[in-house]
Formats: C-alpha cells, sequence, structure tokens
C-alpha cells in the first residue's frame, strides 16, 4: 500500500521528514485539506491553523503559520513560514501571549495596530490549542528526523 513522504521546513529549519505517513491533514487558504497517498497533485497556500500527522495509531500535530504546500508523487512539502511542533510549544509563554495581546484589543487609548493584536491573539490560541490537546490526551510523537539538530 502507498503512503507519503512529508516534509515540513521553515526559512531556519528542517522541522519534520517523516515517510510512511497514511495522511496529512493540512490548513489551507481556502479551508481544510485532507492529503492521502496517490492524491493528485496540488499547490496550495497554508493558513494559520493546525497540521496533523497521521502515521498508523499515531498523530502528530503542528501549529503552521502561513506557507505553501505542494503534493506531488506522495510526497507532501510545507514550506512554512513558521511552524512549531506540538511538543515545542510553551504553554506559559503562549498563555502570557494571549493575555497581552487581549489587553492589548480591550485598552483601545491609542490607536494600536489592531491587525497585529489580533494576529498575535489568533497565533497564540493556535498554540494553546495545539499543545494542550496533546499534552492532554498523551500522544507520543512520532519518531521523526529532525535535522537542524
Amino acid at each position: 500500500m502507498a503512503k507519503l513522504t512529508v516534509e515540513i521546513v521553515t526559512g531556519e529549519r528542517v522541522v519534520l521528514v517523516e515517510d510512511d505517513v497514511d495522511m496529512v491533514v493540512a490548513p489551507g487558504a481556502d479551508g481544510t485539506l485532507g492529503i492521502l497517498p496517490r492524491h493528485a497533485p496540488i499547490i496550495s497556500l497554508l493558513a494559520l491553523g493546525e497540521m496533523r500527522i497521521v502515521k498508523g495509531a499515531r498523530e502528530e500535530a503542528l501549529a503552521v503559520f502561513g506557507g505553501f504546500l505542494e503534493v506531488a508523487h506522495n510526497r507532501v512539502l510545507v514550506l512554512a513560514d513558521t511552524a512549531e511542533r506540538a511538543e515545542e510549544i510553551d504553554l506559559a509563554r503562549a498563555e502570557s501571549a494571549r493575555q497581552r495581546a487581549e489587553t492589548r484589543l480591550a485598552d483601545r487609548v491609542t490607536d494600536i495596530d489592531l491587525a497585529r493584536a489580533e494576529l498575535s491573539l489568533r497565533r497564540s490560541m493556535l498554540r494553546l490549542r495545539v499543545g494542550r490537546r496533546t499534552r492532554g490526551r498523551a500522544a507520543q510523537p512520532l519518531a521523526h528526523q529532525d535535522l537542524a539538530s
């Protein structure tokens, strides 16, 4: 049976390289993308959202903050603006960022950069959702090759 090879890369590092993947779920710009083996070739923009890599009974979640996804020949290549594996997320820092963003949005004393504050809130909420979900179910991250080390 065919399987997928997945590579997730940012401008700074290789986040994940994994073979024998059963499915990838990605936050496409126009909605959620489900990628299975033998998927038709596509190139898509990625939105801010959760990406899931499914391999057998195991699943790994990542927070992805924009970029591109290319699928061809059972290979999924993600060129992300930023990507973080769930176990890399510092929940205390994400919670602090969420509180700061909410305070900035509530205290419209000055002409703050509203779009920037809203994006900060969305990013922190995504980090919290991905980090908490993974820790809450005692997930076993995939044994992947981190080439940045």
